[in-house]
């Protein structure tokens, strides 16, 4: 069983921690067995805003963690505890896989794991992020970078994203989607995805895009093309080009190749399927070109992944598959109260409604 650790001190956000909380520290065992083996690691009971928290171990216990999430520092103008820092820094000089939402890349960076390498925070902090530790690499235009031991995520909601990339690493993008379908949030948005856009929220159901997806994706097998999206949507190429920025951060034919990508994993994990016979299902054509695409963008050829990430004997994914668009993709979720995913969408769209 994998050992996850969240680091908890005082200046610490709760949004984030709580994200952490949700998708590790919860039994989802229903889902995938075994889950995670989930602990808080702190120097004593701690204040989070309004919440006080008890953890389970010291900072030390974090050195016995295969993975170690530090959530968002609420105070960056000053330094994080130093013994918060040693305790980042021995973890993943231990082994362990660090990670870092929001402004947590501050805490990495004060141990010396981000020195050198390309990280990420909330895109009103990226500036000093840049200035207070030069030897790393800021980039204020993405959702998350993955390092391979070190990760960090942009602010807010980007947390959710790279958490899930980590189920998705550790359990493969079915087990990873059903998260998602059960959090009521994309299943799948890439790390390069912009971190916002300066167009205004669509209020749900309201945007150029909303049918145009699940179009799509009901047709990954066929070879569609800029022209058959524009055509679709009602609009010319250029208009579909600067929709597909706005809303998605990214192209229309990087967007579609993702979403061919992401069936083709679930296939490879769910099915006996040849990657022949997948290749077809997707829409890539051949298996040649599916494994210089999927290559490219997964680090490893299909066959290679098939054999870390399938799904393993007893394990529940639910069902459909719930390829992630980067915003709602109309797959509908059970009945269910409102969760936390859904509460901010809600608050988003009554701000939008009153401006």
């Amino acid at each position: 069983m994998t050992t996850v650790a969240l680091a908890i001190t005082d200046g610490m956000l709760h949004f984030e921690l709580s994200l952490a909380i949700e998708v590790f520290g919860s039994d989802l065992t229903h889902i995938v067995d075994p889950w995670y083996d989930f602990a808080l690691c702190g120097p004593s009971a701690v204040r989070v805003d309004r919440f006080h928290l008890v953890p389970d171990h010291g900072l030390d216990q974090l050195r016995q963690a295969d993975t170690v999430i530090v959530p968002g520092w609420a105070d960056v103008d000053r330094d994080p505890p130093a013994e918060l820092v040693d305790a980042v820094r021995a973890a993943h000089e231990a082994g362990a896989r660090v990670a870092s939402l929001c402004t947590g890349a501050f805490v990495l960076a004060a141990a010396g794991l981000l020195d050198g390498r390309r990280a990420t925070t909330h895109w009103a902090h990226t500036d000093e992020l840049t200035r207070r530790h030069p030897r790393v690499t800021v980039d204020p235009d993405v959702l998350y970078v993955d390092n391979g031991s070190v990760l960090t995520s942009a602010g807010k909601a980007a947390a959710m994203d790279l958490c899930l990339h980590l189920v998705r690493l550790d359990h493969g993008s079915a087990v990873a989607n059903t998260i998602a379908r059960r959090l009521v949030v994309p299943p799948h948005r890439d790390g390069g995805q912009a971190q916002f856009v300066t167009t205004p929220v669509p209020t749900p159901g309201n945007h150029p895009l909303a049918r145009l997806f699940p179009w799509v994706l009901q047709r990954l097998d066929q070879a569609l093309t800029v022209e058959d999206l524009a055509r679709q949507a009602g609009m010319s190429s250029r208009h579909l080009g600067r929709h597909f920025r706005s809303v998605t951060g990214t192209t229309p034919l990087q967007w579609l190749l993702t979403q061919r990508i992401r069936h083709a994993q679930e296939l490879l994990e769910t099915t006996d399927d040849t990657v022949d016979t997948i290749a077809t299902a997707t829409g890539m054509g051949t298996a040649t070109t599916l494994r210089r695409h999927f290559a490219r963008t997964v680090g490893v050829p299909p066959d290679t992944y098939r054999r870390t990430f399938r799904t393993r004997a007893g394990t529940r994914t639910g069902a459909g598959t719930g390829i992630g668009t980067g915003i709602g993709t109309g797959i509908r979720p059970a009945p269910a109260l409102p969760n936390a995913a859904a509460a901010i969408d809600l608050a988003v769209g009554a701000l939008v409604g009153r401006s």
